[in-house]
């Protein structure tokens, strides 16, 4: 089999010092996890020169297998680390940061999924600094509703879930506990729960789905009533992982990006390298809160 080569769009620039190995120190310091080093995101290196970065709770064992992730799975037995949500909000003091992103790992051996310390962790934060802004990309609670007002109730600035592929492709890149109905029923009922929280969703290209499979994908997103949208290439990170189907081209991103604004997303994310916490949305959210806050 041939092996596909990468673009030249999808070089990615080595992690520099400075803020980086301050970064590293702090997170080390206080055993926190972070997505951009368990999911391989081919951002460390500029978001973490740039003092950002992903915290990634509840451990890092997952238990589901998805066919694309670098995430270790297996079995946590139902350990959590209840002083985690204390050590994020340090981390988030000393790394000075005015926009945090909070991830997890999903776990199905919790009766609510981790939701009550998703809740703890935006609480402790906001003990320390009041005024930043908080995203989570949530795992699915299983769909339970009470799950997701658990984590609604705490009021953070972004609801993050994703859809993580186009429909047909769900079952084949996807656990089997994972549904594409499922995760659009999470994003409702986070509507449905706080009618103008923003909510925000991502997923994959280059794993086999055609262009209207895309715009599809983006439809259901928007009649849900989503409001940020991240799309992005899809890498393997290991030789156990699926294949890349083929390298999607800036310009189809570009087009992509046109179609979601004009559906009327708030902003969209598209490009090779976007990631779901991608550093350019957040400045963007940053810049419509603050100005809808002066309306």
């Amino acid at each position: 089999m041939k092996i596909k080569r990468k673009p030249e769009w999808l070089k990615i620039s080595l992690p520099s010092k400075g803020k980086y190995t301050e970064i590293k120190k702090i997170l080390k310091e206080l055993n926190l996890h972070t997505v951009c080093v368990e999911a391989k995101c081919p951002n460390l290196g500029q978001c973490w020169g740039e003092g950002t970065a992903t915290f990634m709770i509840l451990g890092d064992i997952c238990t589901r297998y998805c066919k694309f992730c670098a995430t270790k799975t297996g079995n946590p037995r139902g350990i959590v680390d209840k002083d985690e949500p204390r050590r994020v909000a340090i981390a988030v003091q000393e790394m000075d940061l005015d926009y945090v992103v909070i991830t997890s790992v999903t776990r199905d051996d919790l009766p609510d999924g981790g939701a009550s310390i998703f809740r703890q962790t935006i609480e402790e934060i906001r003990k320390i600094k009041p005024d930043v802004y908080i995203e989570v990309l949530v795992p699915d609670f299983g769909g339970v509703r009470e799950n997701i007002k658990t984590v609604i109730e705490a009021e953070p600035t972004v609801f993050a879930h994703n859809v993580e592929v186009v429909r047909r492709l769900t079952p084949l890149v996807r656990d089997r506990r994972a549904s594409y109905e499922k995760s659009l029923s999470v994003l409702n009922i986070a509507k449905e729960l706080i009618p103008d929280i923003l909510t925000k969703s991502g997923f994959m290209v280059g794993l086999g789905e055609t262009f209207d499979e895309v715009i599809e994908t983006m439809r259901d997103l928007r009649q849900k009533g989503v409001d940020f949208l991240t799309i992005g290439q899809y890498l393997k990170p290991s030789p156990k992982h699926l294949e890349v189907d083929r390298y999607v081209t800036p310009e189809e991103f570009k087009v992509y990006e046109k179609i979601g604004l004009d559906m009327g997303f708030k902003y969209v994310a598209s490009g090779p390298l976007v990631r779901s916490s991608y550093r350019a949305g957040e400045f963007f959210v940053k810049k419509y809160l603050q100005l809808d806050i002066k309306k």
